[in-house]
């Protein structure tokens, strides 16, 4: 049986609640990267070497660019590591909460009709159509 509007209405309530809830966020991914300095003589040169202490890196998009950011300290990292957690959990409920409104858009009843459309309104409504296809 589906969902009546009112429990999709309280589900969507549910949603904004847990958006409140939402703690600091940023979207990214964190990785490990071992490296290697390149100097020759250095230990991190000679085979089987591990290289040098692993650095933990936060790689996201800015302008449409790739921007990634090092951490300095272990507090740090794991701060970044609670905000892009954060940002997972705020993409779940997003999703979660356009999942239930187009529900909802699709059970709620349009409102009664009031008369056909007048030869101004649907000029009106097909210039308005044109110009956002046409961006």
């Amino acid at each position: 049986m589906p969902d009546s509007l009112r429990d999709l209405e309280a589900g969507r309530a549910k949603l904004f609640q847990q958006m409140q809830t939402l703690d600091d966020f940023r979207p990214g991914s964190i990785s490990v990267v071992v490296r290697r300095c390149g100097k020759p003589t250095c230990h991190c040169a000679q085979p089987n070497d591990a290289g040098h202490d692993p650095q933990f890196r936060l790689t996201r998009k800015a302008d449409g660019k790739t921007v990634t950011e090092s951490f300095s300290t272990p507090a740090a990292f794991r701060k970044a590591q609670r905000e892009v957690e954060e940002f997972h959990r705020f993409q779940t409920v997003s999703a979660d909460l356009i999942a239930v409104n187009e529900k909802i858009c699709r059970l709620r009843p349009a409102e009664p009709e009031q008369g056909a459309w007048t030869p101004q309104e649907k000029k009106r409504l097909l210039k308005s159509i044109a110009r956002s296809l046409a961006k």
